[in-house]
């Protein structure tokens, strides 16, 4: 079956497009991305596999058009890979928030729609442009069959004493004010695939996953469940990240409002995009220039690292002994499969749970790999993700049980 799956961000389509023959074996046909969408000059990279890659500064004024040029490039006679938009079978897209609604992927249809928009509140970055893609799918493909898999989905397992908060129970029943999580695609593909790779049953296991990039979240893990996980009701709360502030005291929030005299509107954008790595640093929101700047005595750019190990090792500390225990510990995203000196920082604090840590191994770059050595208690993996397989493999079992 030929997927086609979809992230579509506030100004950013990415894309792959893959052959599912079945849910272990398929091939990526091309990937890319059409970015800085409704600015002056967008862009579009795309690289089918086996040609070099392409790519094109023009205009892409909203998500219409730039579903359009993705579809086009797709079918592009010189650098594309399909005859015509009519091998595209189904149609797969990432949703960030699903609110209770969903507990698994969903076909598409009004309804879906629906609640998709109603969970906007939830998150107002995301969910709006995920349904500017689905619409301009919708536009150009009228028939195709689409599937949406939400972030939040896979944190629906959580107990309720993990998931509410103890505001009035009110705002719960009012406003479904509770934790939700994020990453979700990313924490149950790692889990599946690090219990494998480590030689675990994953539903007789305890499994700690971090995934760490510019927006970072650790999940407990109990029997292929999740039982807690540090994001919340948005993706706001947790571990310092990129430009989000992760916890803090609540009465903050209002403290500085009066101090500063700002509206609630631009008090979300100080938390959820001035703040974080390129808050404290006051310089840049990407890891690697804080490690490079570190690596020169920046004292801001070394207090945020320290920071986000802090955070990191407090998080698998508190999720240990929620579990009772851990048998293994994933590293991934941006940041988790990249950083080898984060991880050595993160796991020489971890010997009390009887982690014994492998150095030489640590120097891996992206690429699966055990962490610890052999007699080690508890195992620690590095697995490379990837969202969008689990996304084509949703895709693929919804639309196949159209037929059944």
């Amino acid at each position: 079956m030929i997927i086609l799956v979809i992230n579509c961000g506030s100004s950013s389509i990415k894309y792959q497009l893959l052959d599912m023959k079945s849910n272990d074996v398929y091939d990526l046909l091309a990937k890319g991305i059409a970015e800085k969408i409704g600015l002056e000059t967008g862009c579009l990279q795309h690289t089918s596999t086996g040609k070099e890659k392409v790519v094109r500064d023009l205009p892409i004024p909203d998500h219409k058009v730039g579903m359009k040029l993705v579809l086009d490039a797709l079918t592009d006679k010189e650098y594309g890979v399909l005859k015509s938009l009519e091998d595209i079978e189904a149609v797969g897209h990432r949703i960030v928030h699903g609110g209770e609604y969903f507990s698994d992927s969903a076909l598409v249809d009004e309804d879906v729609l629906k609640k998709i928009e109603i969970c906007c509140d939830f998150a107002p970055l995301h969910n709006p442009a995920h349904l500017l893609g689905i619409r301009a799918v919708q536009n150009v493909l009228p028939t195709v069959p689409q599937v949406v898999t939400f972030d939040t989905a896979y944190h629906q397992t959580m107990p309720s004493y993990a998931y509410m908060y103890a505001l009035p129970y009110k705002y719960y029943e009012k406003y479904r004010v509770r934790k939700y999580g994020a990453h979700g695609t990313s924490h149950q593909f790692v889990a599946q695939k690090g219990a494998k790779f480590a030689g675990l049953d994953l539903y007789n296991s305890k499994i700690i996953t971090c995934h760490l990039g510019n927006g970072s979240s650790i999940s407990a893990i109990v029997n292929g469940q999740v039982v807690d996980t540090s994001m919340g009701f948005t993706p706001l709360e947790g571990m310092i990240m990129g430009t989000r502030c992760g916890n803090i005291d609540a009465n903050i929030v209002p403290y500085i409002m009066k101090k500063e005299n700002l509206t609630p509107d631009e008090m979300t954008e100080i938390l959820n995009k001035k703040s974080g790595f390129l808050g404290l640093s006051e310089y840049s929101s990407d890891a690697r220039d804080l490690d490079e700047r570190a690596n020169n005595g920046d004292k801001k750019s070394k207090l945020v690292l320290k920071k986000l190990t802090f955070d990191i090792i407090k998080n698998i500390g508190s999720f240990a002994a929620v579990m009772n225990g851990v048998d293994l510990i994933v590293f991934t995203g941006g940041i988790g499969e990249h950083n080898s000196r984060l991880r050595r920082r993160v796991c020489e604090n971890l010997q009390y749970l009887g982690v014994n840590f492998d150095y030489e191994a640590n120097v891996a770059f992206g690429e699966d790999a055990m962490l610890s050595t052999s007699d080690s208690k508890v195992k620690v993996a590095l697995i490379t993700t990837d969202e969008e397989i689990v996304i084509a493999r949703d895709t693929m079992r919804i639309v196949s049980s159209l037929d059944d």
